[in-house]
C-alpha cells in the first residue's frame, strides 16, 4: 500500500497562499484609502490595482510551486 500525502498541496504552498492573501488584502485596503472623489487617485488607480495583481500572481505561484524534497 502506498503512503500519499492526502492534502492537495505541501505546507510551503500553503504558506504562499496565505502571503497572496495577505498581499491582495492589502491591496483592496490601498484602494479604500484614496481621499480622492470616487477613488480616482493614484492610490486607488494606479498602486492598489498593482498590488492586488501582485496578489493574484502570488496565489498563482503557491499553486504551481512544487516542493522539490517531496519530488
Amino acid at each position: 500500500m502506498e503512503n500519499r500525502n492526502r492534502f492537495a498541496f505541501g505546507k510551503k504552498n500553503y504558506l504562499i497562499m496565505f502571503a497572496g492573501i495577505i498581499v491582495l488584502a492589502l491591496g483592496f485596503i490601498i484602494m479604500s484609502l484614496d481621499k480622492e472623489q470616487y477613488g480616482l487617485g493614484f492610490m486607488g488607480i494606479t498602486l492598489g490595482p498593482i498590488v492586488v495583481l501582485i496578489g493574484f500572481a502570488i496565489e498563482f505561484m503557491a499553486i504551481f510551486y512544487k516542493d522539490k524534497t517531496n519530488a
